[in-house]
């Protein structure tokens, strides 16, 4: 599977997030670049999700039916087509960080799926099951990661 480039000028992989992207800040999504999507594409999904906050990894934005055209979101943004679902926290869209305070800093995998045909999801899918429903449509994937810690 060949990779996508996915970046945001508001962090560098494996650095700290800004506390305007935090939940207890202004809880914007931060703004992301990405290239290199394979021209079969048909959709881009977005997942953002911190395996450090318990036994299943805690889902922060998911974001289906991204234009494989696009190829960035703005801060506070959603994706060009895209469809944002429930997150753990139980709203639609963005929400960011909220580690308890004390805890050691926790990570927030921002990964991009280019896939060769549509996601299928009902509901309000837990991470669990995006990655279930992922396997086998994925063309190329890409990651950056941030952390943030309270």
């Amino acid at each position: 599977m060949s990779g996508i480039m996915l970046r945001s000028t508001a962090f560098t992989d494996h650095d700290l997030l800004p506390g305007r992207f935090a939940r207890d800040g202004e809880n914007l999504s931060p703004p992301l670049q990405w290239a290199d999507v394979p021209d079969a594409t048909e959709e881009l999904v977005l997942l953002v999700e911190d395996p450090d906050a318990g036994r299943e990894p805690f889902l922060h934005w998911l974001v289906t039916g991204i234009s494989p055209e696009a190829g960035e979101v703005p801060e506070g943004g959603v994706p060009p087509g895209g469809r944002e679902w429930p997150n753990s926290f139980g709203e639609t869209g963005w929400s960011g960080p909220m580690p308890p305070k004390g805890e050691d800093a926790h990570r927030y995998f921002f990964r991009l799926y280019a896939l060769d045909r549509p996601l299928d999801l009902a509901g309000a899918p837990a991470a669990g099951e995006v990655h279930r429903a992922l396997k086998g449509r994925e063309l190329a994937s890409g990651t950056t990661v941030g952390t943030y810690y309270r």
